[in-house]
């Protein structure tokens, strides 16, 4: 009796296993968190000056040093591209996909990274729905430091300060640990 061939044998085919290496879900979870709380009160603070104020109007709280003054910002920080409204709202977009496709793709992001980064997207999504309701930007906050009549700004704007700041210290931080872990 001849031996069967064993072409008949069973075969199993493994999966290619896709692990996802990305930020987990809830990190990321938490750096939208931060994105809509901060939008939420950025919006409430303009809603709540411009049904306060008249445009062009100020309130003063500290006197010659901090009131609200209530103006339209057409442009951005500093009052650069005045009247750009396109540009700047492209401008906004174009970051914010840039930041969220980092944060999908980062790895290892630290808790002050994904603050951070929770706060400058915040800000600019604020910034970027005034702009798109309105065509441009509510401004309120007014200080004069030494005589100087500092840019009037908003909430949203200290976020993406913040966050920025925050953002260059988590940076630094990480590049002293490289260092002196090649050592």
């Amino acid at each position: 009796m001849k031996k069967k061939n064993n072409k008949n044998k069973l075969k199993i085919k493994i999966p290619d296993i896709n692990i996802d290496t990305s930020i987990h879900p809830k990190r990321r979870q938490s750096i939208y968190s931060i994105t809509s709380i901060v939008v939420v009160i950025d919006i409430i603070t303009k809603l709540l000056v411009s049904s306060k104020l008249k445009e062009d109007s100020t309130l003063t709280i500290i006197s010659n040093f901090f009131s609200l003054y209530y103006v339209k910002n057409t442009g951005a920080a500093f009052s650069l591209f005045q009247n750009s409204l396109i540009f700047l709202i492209i401008l906004s977009v174009v970051i914010l996909l840039v930041l969220d496709n980092y944060i999908k793709k980062e790895k290892n992001m630290t808790k002050l990274t994904e603050v951070s980064l929770g706060l400058i997207m915040g800000g600019i999504y604020g910034n970027l729905v005034d702009r798109i309701i309105n065509h441009s930007v509510t401004d309120f906050l007014s200080f004069k430091i030494f005589n100087y009549n500092f840019p009037v700004f908003n909430i949203a704007d200290i976020f993406i300060t913040i966050g920025s700041i925050i953002l260059l210290v988590s940076l630094f931080i990480d590049y002293r640990k490289e260092k002196k872990n090649e050592r």
